[in-house]
C-alpha cells in the first residue's frame, strides 16, 4: 500500500477507487465491481461468439470457394452432347443455317478467321478456321450456288414411273436452287465431306429446379457484354474490395435528402454470393439467400469480403456472368450469359451485338418482369437505360449507343426448340434411371454424347412447324384449339435417334408426344398383317398368299364373338378383286382384315408381341386395322425390321458415356431376328407402291426420288393421322392429332405426309440413292397388276413382282389375251 510523508510519520495512501462498501461514487451512478463484471460477461460473449462465427463462415466460405476456383470438389455439370457436324456436297444446308450450327458449335464471327474457332461470311462463301482435331489448322470454305433462272424453271426433279423395275436407277436426293452447299474446300482442294465439332446440346442439374447452362472462359466474352454488365450492375468492380462503401454513402444520401432515387448497393460480388454461393451452403436455399434481413445482408457483406481475398477479380465476374440466373423457359432455368445469347437470340455468346448485349445486362434486375419474351416493352426500355449508362461510364460513344437503341428488340421464340430439349428430356431422365446420380456429380466430368443429329433436329422443327401451319387452315373450321405433332428419325440400320421433336412448342407444352402419347396406329399396323401372312405361308410351305394373291375388297360383315362387325373402308370405295399389292398401297380395310383372318387373328397378335414393345393387343378382328395403342416411339421400332431385312433394332439415343476420362457406358442392346428376311422384303417391296401409285403418292409428286417404303396411317372417326417411311438409311415416323383425343378430320396423306416429305426431302438432299437390298429366296416374275398372273403381250400394264422362290405364279393373264 502507498505511503505518504507527514510530520508525525508514515501513513497508508487509501486507494482512491471505491471500496467494497464503499458508496461515494456509487451515488454518482458509478456501477459496481459485480456490475461491471456482468457488462463486461454481456460484450465479451457475443464478441467471442461472432468472432467464432465469422471464423466458421470464413473458413466455410473459403473451403467452398478454393474447392470450386481450384479444388478437386469443383462444382460440375454434366455435358450433353449431339453428334459431330456433318457438311457434305450438295447438302440442303443454307448459307444461315451453317452460320446457325456455326453458333451452335460456338465459333465467333470475325471479318476474316485467325483462329481456331472462328469464321467469316462473304457472299455465297463462308470460310472457317476448325478447331477438331483432324481439321484443325486447315482452311475449309464453303461455297453455296446462287440460283440460276433456268434453275428456277427445273427446280423439281420428274417423278419416277409409276412401275419400277427391279431397282431404281442410282440418282441422288436433289436440293433445292440456292440453298444447298456447292462445293465445298478443305485446304485448297475440294471435298466431299466435312466432320467437324461436336456440338454441345446443354450442361444441366437434373432434380428440383432444372437448369440450362454452359460455362464459358472470360475471354470468351465479348468486352461489350461485360462493359453493359459492368456499366448497369456495379461501375466500380474493380475499385472496391466486394462492398462499395462510397456506393452505400451515396445511396443513404439520396435516401436521406430525398434528391434522386435510391440506388441499389449490392456489388457484382455480392449478387454472386446472394444468388450463387448461399444457396450452397448447409441449410440455406435460393429463397433464403435472397430474404431481405439483417442476418442475410450482413453475412452477405461479410462473404463478399472473403470472395474478394480468395478469388480474382476476373475470376469472379467470369462465375457471375456464367452462373446468374437470366429467367426461364420453359421447365428450364436459364443460367448465365452464354446460355442467355442463345436462348434469347440463338447465337453463340461470342457473337451478339451491342444491342443484344444491353438486353440480356438489362434483365438482371429483375428476369422475369424484364424477360424479351413476356415482357418485350419494359425489356426494351430496361436495355436503352443500359445503353445510356455505358455512354455515361465512358464504354461507347453516345451515336453508337444510338444506334443501338433505334434498334428493334429482336428475339428468337423458338431457340429453346433449336437445343432438343424433349430429347435432352428423354436423355436426362434415361440418365436418371441407368445410371442413379451421375447428373448430380459435383467433382466429376462427366460428358454424354448422344446420336441426335443437330442439323436434322432443325430440319425436324421446320418441317413440323410447316406441316402444322397448313393443318391450323385445314382444320380450323372443323374443330377448335389446335392441333400437335410428333416425329422421331432414325437411323434404321443402328436405332440411333437422330431427331426428335416431341411437340409444337417446348414453351407451351413439355408433354414428349413422340415418347409418350399412345394413341392408335391404325393402318400404320397393316404392314405386319401382310408380313404375318407371308410368315405363315413360309412357315408351312404354302404358296399363296403372295404380293400378287387376289383378295376380294368388297363390303363384308364378320360375326366373332357374337358381335356383329361391318368395317368400311375409307370413304366407302371398294375395289372388288385386288391384288394385295394394291390392298396394301390403297390402304384397303376389308383387304386387310381378310388377309388377317386367313393368317390369324392370333398369328398376328403373336408378331407384334414378339417385338417386345407396349402393350400386346387383342386378338379380335379390328387388329387389322391397327386398333390399340401405341406409342411414335414403339412404331418407329417396329419399322425398323424391314429395312433390316427381319431384324428388330431397339432404338438408342446415348452413343458413349464419359465420367472423367473412364467410359462408363452400358452394353446396349441387341436387335433379334423377327421373321424372314424373305418375307420381310416382300413387304418393303410393296410399300413402295404406298408411294409409288397409293395414298403416299403426293411424295413422288413433290420430287422425292430416291427408293423408300412407307404406310399412310388414319384412325376411326379422323382422329389420328400418321405417316412412316424409310429408306435404307433414314426411317421417320409423323404423328398428327389432338392431345384431348377429339378427331382432327385429316387423314395422314393430308396431315402426316406433308410433314414427312419435307423432312425427308431435305435430310436426304445431295445424299447417294441407296436401294433396298434383295436377300436369298426371292425371285421376280412380270406379272399383269390386275390379275397377279404372269403378264401376256396383250396386257396393258406390267409391273416387275417379287415372290418368295417357289410361290411365283405359273398361270398366265387370261383376262387380256387375244
Amino acid at each position: 500500500m502507498a505511503e505518504w510523508q507527514n510530520g508525525k510519520g508514515k501513513r497508508p495512501v487509501r486507494s482512491f477507487l471505491p471500496s467494497r462498501n464503499s458508496s461515494i461514487l456509487q451515488s454518482f451512478g458509478w456501477p459496481s465491481r459485480r456490475s461491471l463484471r456482468i457488462i463486461a460477461l454481456v460484450i465479451l460473449v457475443p464478441a467471442v461468439l461472432l468472432s467464432f462465427a465469422a471464423g466458421y463462415y470464413y473458413v466455410s466460405f473459403a473451403n467452398l470457394i478454393d474447392a470450386r476456383l481450384h479444388g478437386s470438389r469443383q462444382r460440375v455439370f454434366p455435358q450433353i452432347f449431339a453428334r459431330p457436324l456433318e457438311i457434305h456436297k450438295n447438302q440442303a444446308l443454307t448459307s444461315r443455317q451453317l452460320i446457325d450450327r456455326l453458333n451452335d458449335l460456338g465459333y465467333a464471327q470475325r471479318l476474316a478467321p485467325e483462329k481456331p474457332g472462328e469464321f467469316s461470311v462473304n457472299d455465297m462463301v463462308v470460310s472457317i478456321e476448325p478447331r477438331s482435331g483432324d481439321l484443325k489448322g486447315q482452311d475449309v470454305r464453303i461455297f453455296f450456288r446462287q440460283p440460276t433462272p433456268s434453275d428456277r424453271k427445273t427446280s423439281k426433279p420428274a417423278a419416277p414411273p409409276a412401275k419400277p423395275a427391279k431397282a431404281p436407277p442410282p440418282r441422288r436426293a436433289p436440293a433445292k436452287p440456292g440453298d444447298h452447299v456447292f462445293e465445298l474446300e478443305l485446304a485448297g482442294k475440294s471435298a466431299d465431306r466435312l466432320t467437324m465439332d461436336t456440338p454441345l446440346l446443354t450442361s444441366l442439374i437434373s432434380g428440383g429446379e432444372r437448369e440450362k447452362r454452359r460455362a464459358v472462359a472470360l475471354a470468351a466474352i465479348p468486352p461489350h457484354l461485360i462493359n453493359a454488365v459492368l456499366a448497369i450492375e456495379d461501375r466500380r468492380y474493380y475499385y472496391h474490395p466486394g462492398v462499395d462503401p462510397i456506393r452505400m454513402a451515396g445511396a443513404m444520401l439520396d435516401s436521406v435528402t430525398g434528391g434522386g432515387r435510391v440506388s441499389a448497393t449490392s456489388t457484382i460480388t455480392q449478387q454472386l454470393v446472394r444468388n450463387v454461393i448461399l444457396p450452397q451452403f448447409e441449410g440455406w436455399t435460393l429463397q433464403t439467400a435472397r430474404e431481405r434481413n439483417l442476418r442475410r445482408k450482413v453475412l452477405e457483406q461479410l462473404l463478399a469480403l472473403v470472395l474478394e481475398t480468395r478469388a480474382s477479380k476476373d475470376e469472379i465476374l467470369e462465375m457471375y456472368l456464367n452462373d446468374m440466373p437470366l429467367g426461364q423457359r420453359g421447365s428450364f432455368a436459364i443460367v448465365g450469359f452464354p446460355e442467355a445469347a442463345r436462348l434469347f437470340f440463338g447465337k453463340d455468346v461470342s457473337n451478339v451485338t451491342l444491342a443484344e448485349a444491353a438486353t440480356m445486362a438489362g434483365v438482371l434486375q429483375s428476369p422475369s418482369a424484364l424477360s424479351p419474351f413476356t415482357n418485350a416493352e419494359r425489356s426494351r426500355e430496361r436495355r436503352n437505360v443500359v445503353l445510356q449508362a455505358m455512354v455515361e461510364a465512358g464504354y461507347v460513344e453516345q451515336p453508337v449507343a444510338d444506334a443501338a437503341i433505334r434498334q428493334p428488340l429482336a428475339v428468337v421464340q423458338r431457340a429453346l426448340e433449336a437445343e432438343a430439349p424433349h430429347f435432352v428430356d428423354y436423355v436426362t431422365r434415361t440418365l436418371d434411371e441407368d445410371y442413379p446420380g451421375l447428373t448430380t456429380t459435383t467433382s466429376t466430368t462427366v460428358d454424354v454424347y448422344t446420336t441426335l443429329d443437330l442439323h436434322l433436329q432443325r430440319v425436324a422443327q421446320d418441317a413440323v412447324r410447316t406441316g402444322l401451319g397448313k393443318v391450323d387452315q385445314l382444320s380450323s373450321r372443323r374443330r377448335k384449339g389446335f392441333a400437335e405433332a410428333a416425329l422421331l428419325a432414325v437411323d434404321p440400320r443402328t436405332g440411333e435417334i437422330l431427331a426428335m421433336v416431341g411437340g409444337r412448342s417446348y414453351n407451351q407444352s413439355q408433354y414428349n408426344r413422340a415418347m409418350t402419347a399412345r394413341r392408335q396406329p391404325g393402318s400404320v399396323f397393316k404392314p405386319f398383317v401382310y408380313l404375318t401372312a407371308f410368315e405363315e405361308a413360309a412357315a408351312h410351305g404354302a404358296n399363296t398368299p403372295t404380293p400378287a394373291s387376289i383378295v376380294d375388297d368388297s363390303p363384308t360383315t364378320w360375326d366373332f364373338n357374337n358381335e356383329v362387325w361391318a368395317p368400311e373402308n375409307y370413304e366407302n370405295e371398294y375395289d372388288g378383286p385386288i391384288t394385295l399389292r394394291h390392298a396394301l398401297a390403297r390402304s384397303r380395310n376389308i383387304a386387310t382384315i381378310k388377309v388377317a383372318e386367313a393368317a390369324g387373328y392370333d398369328r398376328v397378335a403373336a408378331l407384334w408381341k414378339k417385338l417386345g414393345i407396349g402393350n400386346p393387343p387383342k386378338a379380335f378382328p379390328s387388329i387389322a386395322l391397327g386398333v390399340f395403342e401405341a406409342t411414335p416411339f414403339e412404331i418407329a421400332t417396329a419399322y425398323t425390321i424391314f429395312p433390316n431385312q427381319g431384324v428388330v433394332r431397339p432404338l438408342r439415343h446415348v452413343m458413349r458415356i464419359e465420367s472423367g476420362e473412364k467410359d462408363i457406358t452400358k452394353p446396349q442392346a441387341e436387335g433379334r431376328e423377327i421373321a424372314r428376311p424373305s418375307s420381310t422384303y416382300l413387304v418393303t417391296n410393296m410399300m413402295r407402291s404406298v408411294l409409288d401409285e397409293g395414298t403416299g403418292a403426293a411424295v413422288r409428286g413433290s420430287g422425292f426420288a430416291l427408293d423408300a417404303a412407307g404406310k399412310t396411317g388414319t384412325t376411326n372417326d379422323l382422329r389420328d393421322a400418321w405417316f412412316v417411311g424409310f429408306t435404307p438409311t433414314l426411317l421417320t415416323v409423323v404423328w398428327v392429332g389432338f392431345d384431348e383425343n377429339q378427331a382432327l378430320g385429316l387423314s395422314g396423306s393430308r396431315a402426316a405426309l406433308p410433314i414427312w416429305t419435307e423432312f425427308m426431302t431435305r435430310a436426304l438432299a445431295g445424299t447417294p440413292n441407296v436401294v433396298f437390298s434383295v436377300p436369298e429366296g426371292i425371285t421376280f416374275a412380270t406379272i399383269d397388276p390386275d390379275t397377279g398372273k404372269l403378264a401376256q403381250p396383250g396386257c396393258p400394264r406390267l409391273f416387275r413382282e417379287a415372290f418368295a422362290a417357289g410361290t411365283e405364279p405359273v398361270e398366265a393373264c387370261e383376262l387380256h389375251r387375244f
